[in-house]
């Protein structure tokens, strides 16, 4: 099913926000041992994505065209502007704002994001899930922590969640009905590859290990199905 990657990444939004709820004090050693363990994960999958490109200049020309568009476009900086602006917002010092806090920081953590978009993606064209289903246990631990500290906002935010992925993966099974199959075959292969090394970059990240804006490549996937046009236009 379509939607099975962003259902069960809201179940798990809720499922740790519930665990958070209960558990108050987790030490710090725990946490970053689980969150390491993960980000490891994160880097395992975004190998086997990478690996399954056919065309690897489509791979190198789009994140690199898409870095350069994602650097001028700022949407990393625009993004976390965004965040700042709705936090200070809505999350003032006043405890009837703690509720709405939560939500909003919860929401912006789990939206923003290439694994977001890309997993989205991967379920709408390929019916595949492993991205979700790896963003689901991230947010899922993300929201215990959360919620030890900002309280029961944070469960709340899976409704935007379920509302943003799943609208993505919907679209792109439009997309898939559109467009001509050896073409759309071409594209969910290079926008995997390319969509395997954000990950890979995303889990560098996590672990602490490298700091990329990766927001700022998310360019590199449109970029992808322009180089597959311009190749099917040219006979190449």
């Amino acid at each position: 099913m379509v939607l099975t990657g962003t259902l069960v990444n809201g179940v798990t939004i809720i499922i740790g926000s519930l665990m958070g709820l209960l558990f108050h004090r987790i030490p710090e050693r725990m946490k970053t041992t689980i969150m390491q363990a993960l980000a490891l994960a994160v880097v395992l999958l975004g190998i086997q994505m990478g690996l399954q490109t056919e065309q690897f200049l489509i791979v190198v020309g789009s994140l690199v065209t898409g870095a350069w568009a994602g650097e001028r476009l700022r949407i990393e900086d625009g993004l976390e502007s965004v965040g700042q602006w709705v936090e200070k917002r809505m999350g003032s010092s006043g405890t009837e704002n703690t509720v709405a806090k939560g939500f909003v920081t919860a929401t912006l953590v789990y939206v923003v994001g290439a694994m977001a978009v890309l997993g989205a993606m991967d379920s709408g064209l390929r019916q595949e899930h492993d991205v979700l289903f790896t963003k689901s246990m991230l947010d899922g631990f993300s929201a215990l922590i959360f919620t030890t500290t900002m309280g029961i906002g944070v469960l709340f935010s899976f409704i935007p969640v379920v509302i943003y992925q799943g609208s993505i993966a919907l679209f792109a099974v439009q997309i898939n009905r559109l467009v001509p199959q050896e073409a759309m075959d071409t594209f969910i292969t290079e926008m995997t590859a390319t969509g395997g090394v954000m990950i890979i970059a995303i889990g560098l990240k996590l672990a602490g290990l490298l700091e990329i804006r990766v927001a700022n490549l998310l360019p590199a996937i449109p970029m992808v199905a322009f180089f597959v046009f311009i190749i099917r236009l040219f006979g190449g």
